[in-house]
């Protein structure tokens, strides 16, 4: 008696649709596509019975439909610097997560700090019709964007602000953190303290710098010109920095890193130096509460800007329409002994 009361199954080699879903669980269409599109409206009971048939049929939603339905793809794209620098890994894992909670699928890719690069990757996310995108941005010039914005496309951008447009901005407090991180410096007693930092094009090597400065100046110290060093984060160019300002007759006796790229290789000059010299990083870095002393670091919380990112990016896609925001996260101070190294006398 079961048998006959079966509903018929698809012919083979079509693929099932919400109708057949319907007709082999006995409910109507609409209550198939609000328990695919995770609506509320239904009960646990129906719910089970269409879960059931969709198990049984093999049936997928059809996505493709959806978006010349919406007009909308489900997809954002996410620019990066680098992907294989640590500090993205925890900002991209929120991203993908808050795109994951919102049914939409993550793209990302890496501009290598290269402003071309960024435009290129960027517009060809746009070409693949992306809901929006997430930008850590390598160029200072983004009016390219403008035709895209107009078009619909939700932008966020991370770490380093827009150029030359407004947009929604989600920062680390760059400037306060690298200002504290000098002045625990300061507080342990050093006067003579180096800088070391990435390109003075870059947004967030400009502001640690003044960070730092402005650091030394509440202190009443003088920074001489040799203290400070601006440049790629290439190891030998870093090596050559420590080592400058760790030689001559009145040699720095703390250094402060601008990102976790200067602090790896700081670190490893240090090691082999003669004498201990007092060290603060911008940047965590594994392993680094292991190391003798432990090492001192204004820490960013990449998880919490790429989760805010994200989140601004859905809001912006679900329709809100205020003026564009700028959201600055805090970074901490983590001691660990490296920073807290009084000068010798």
């Amino acid at each position: 008696m079961a048998d006959t009361a079966r509903r018929p199954e698809p012919r083979y080699g079509t693929r099932p649709t919400m109708k057949d879903v319907a007709a082999r669980a006995g409910v109507g269409l609409k209550t198939v596509s609000r328990v695919v599109n995770a609506e509320p409206g239904v009960t646990p009971d129906t719910e089970r019975r269409v879960q059931e048939a969709i198990e049984a049929l093999g049936f997928r939603r059809n996505d493709s439909a959806r978006v010349l339905r919406k007009g909308r793809t489900a997809s954002i794209g996410l620019v990066l610097e680098d992907l294989a620098d640590p500090f993205y890994g925890p900002l991209n894992r929120a991203v993908e997560e808050v795109a994951r909670a919102h049914g939409a699928l993550l793209i990302n890719g890496s501009s290598a700090e290269d402003p071309d690069r960024e435009q290129e990757l960027v517009l060809a996310l746009c070409a693949r019709r992306v809901d929006g995108l997430i930008v850590i941005p390598a160029g200072h010039d983004h009016r390219y964007l403008e035709p895209e914005i107009k078009a619909g496309v939700a932008t966020v951008f991370v770490d380093r602000p827009a150029g030359r447009i407004d947009a929604d901005t989600v920062l680390s407090d760059s400037f306060g953190g690298a200002r504290s991180g000098a002045a625990h410096l300061i507080a342990h007693g050093h006067r003579r303290i180096g800088f070391i930092g990435d390109q003075p094009r870059i947004h967030t090597a400009i502001e640690r710098l003044r960070g730092y400065r402005t650091a030394m100046a509440e202190a009443g110290l003088e920074i001489h010109d040799d203290w400070v060093s601006l440049g790629t984060t290439a190891p030998e160019r870093v090596r050559e920095a420590v080592t400058a300002m760790l030689a001559g007759p009145e040699p720095v006796t703390a250094i402060f890193a601008g990102n976790n790229r200067v602090t790896v290789t700081a670190v490893r000059v240090l090691a082999a130096h003669h004498r201990p010299v007092a060290f603060v990083g911008f940047d965590d870095i594994e392993l680094a509460d292991l190391l003798d002393p432990g090492v001192t670091v204004i820490a960013q919380d990449a998880a919490t800007l790429g989760r805010t990112a994200a989140e601004r990016l859905f809001s912006r896609l679900d329709g809100a329409v205020d003026a564009p925001s700028r959201v600055v996260v805090p970074t901490r101070l983590i001691a660990r002994g490296s920073g807290e190294i009084r000068p010798s006398a």
